[in-house]
């Protein structure tokens, strides 16, 4: 046993962050609340590739193993990955992206993780590799010499499910039998919509009860999307892994490195990210900074935020449903039968002159939420319930997936053939096209959402009727917009 002493010094190479280099003051009050000692000598922790910069308190661990084995206590294991934060009495707290963490043990072949125990659920989702969660540095002291009789964690055996009981319920809402039809239609084909209209005209009701209508996570899903949120540090301890889809609300004040990700050191998913696989609902959409709104094009374009950092470049996953509301003019009265608007032109145009037309064509249904009328909002009928509408979504996906996509994310190669038109349909395009002035990817959303359309009517072909829905939800911007 080595003396309890202080240390002459403690050096840590290989470009690490001040949570690394505190690490010092922690490793040694560890070593010696646990019993362990500390050499009286000076240590130096180099910290391989040099040239990455090293952040977090998850080296902690491997570090504290890294003395013991040079002071002969513990012997070098180089089947095992080790991650996890030191507290002064050598008690282990949960660190980010465990899940990440397995993921690569496996791909390199490691044998084992030896995590915190908070974080033991999520890294034993992944096969192939043994999970241990230890609560102390002395038990992983204890397993590395047989001494301490520790199971591998056992995967989580829940899989992914629907809507929880929590789920609000598209029954609750009052009216807006149009904008629940152009939900139901965005819902089947994962497609981006906008809604338009007055306060208090709901919304935001019908924002946050789409994840109700949406298709269960596939397990592939929701590893994906855990794994991001694990990265983010937002994972609720204990939880495997996410068995609802995400739905993310920030606020309009949110930044870019906020919504799309990046930050101080090594980037970080944004809320763009933290949705995969579900929704991202932007309130207020004229609210948020327009540089912001502007870099949405390419997660919304290809399914990925791709930052780039003068020594590194990250990409990280981001295909979401965009769900974005606003009021038609900074009133909100615009256009109202009831409630007189006073802004003027100028002011109008200024304020949606915050939408581009380039975000707006990705957008592939833009909505009118009128007021709901009185007779209507004290009716005791709701309308249909979201498991109603849910079963209509599914076999739609279910039709889709047969042809190997979901309709928004049909390659541009593909649209021709699996969006083809009659002859009757072919000219109701061309008129549409030539009345709304149409951008080539404004056609192509329109026939992506037109197979939507047919698909939940159960139609091998692309009717005109289900062109002529298509069009009206491209036509609702023209009015505000032109």
């Amino acid at each position: 046993m080595y003396p309890s002493g202080s240390g002459r010094d403690f050096v840590t190479v290989g470009m690490p962050d001040t949570a690394v280099r505190e690490s010092r003051e922690r490793i040694k009050s560890a070593l010696l609340n646990s019993g362990f000692g500390y050499p009286n000598k000076s240590v130096t922790i180099n910290l391989a590739p040099a040239n990455v910069r090293k952040e977090g308190a998850g080296f902690d661990l491997p570090m504290a193993l890294g003395i013991l084995g040079a002071m002969g206590v513990v012997e070098a294991s180089s089947d095992t990955l080790f991650a996890g934060e030191l507290s002064l009495d050598g008690t282990l707290r949960p660190v980010r992206g465990a899940l990440s963490m397995a993921v690569c043990a496996r791909a390199r072949g490691l044998r084992r993780l030896i995590v915190p125990s908070d974080n033991a659920a999520e890294a034993a989702v992944v096969e192939g590799v043994q999970v241990f969660g230890l609560a102390h540095l002395s038990d992983v002291v204890g397993v590395l010499s047989g001494r301490f009789p520790a199971e591998p964690a056992r995967p989580v055996t829940a899989r992914p499910s629907g809507p929880g009981e929590e789920t609000p319920d598209f029954q609750d809402v009052r009216g807006q039998t149009s904008a629940k039809r152009a939900l139901e239609v965005a819902a089947a084909g994962g497609h981006n919509v906008l809604m338009i209209g007055p306060p208090g005209s709901g919304k935001t009701m019908l924002a946050r009860r789409i994840p109700g209508i949406l298709p269960p996570l596939t397990f592939e899903e929701a590893l994906e999307a855990t794994q991001v949120h694990s990265i983010a540090g937002v994972l609720p301890a204990g939880l495997g892994f996410l068995t609802e889809r995400p739905f993310r609300a920030p606020h309009h004040a949110v930044s870019d490195a906020g919504l799309l990700g990046g930050g101080a050191g090594t980037p970080r998913p944004g809320e763009a990210s933290l949705a995969h696989h579900g929704v991202l609902f932007l309130d207020e959409l004229p609210e948020f900074a327009r540089n912001v709104l502007e870099q949405m094009r390419q997660p919304l374009e290809e399914g990925c935020v791709n930052l780039s950092r003068s020594q590194m470049s990250l990409t990280f996953p981001a295909r979401f449903m965009l769900v974005a509301a606003m009021n038609p003019c900074p009133c909100g009265f615009h256009g109202d039968q009831t409630r007189e608007c006073r802004c003027t032109g100028a002011i109008i145009q200024r304020y949606l002159g915050k939408i581009s037309g380039p975000l707006l064509d990705r957008i592939d249904l833009h909505v009118d939420v009128a007021a709901v009328p009185y007779q209507e909002l004290r009716g005791k009928a709701g309308g249909q319930s979201s498991a109603e509408i849910r079963e209509r979504v599914l076999a739609a996906r279910e039709r889709q997936l047969s042809r190997g996509f979901y309709n928004a994310h049909i390659p541009p190669g593909e649209i021709r053939a699996l969006c083809a038109l009659d002859t009757q349909g072919e000219r109701t395009l061309e008129m549409a096209v030539r009345r709304l002035s149409l951008s080539a990817r404004a056609h192509d959303r329109i026939l992506k959402v037109a197979r939507t359309v047919a698909d939940l009517s159960a139609a091998p072909q692309i009717a005109a009727k289900h062109l002529a829905e298509s069009v009206q939800y491209r036509s609702l911007d023209r009015s505000y917009w032109s």
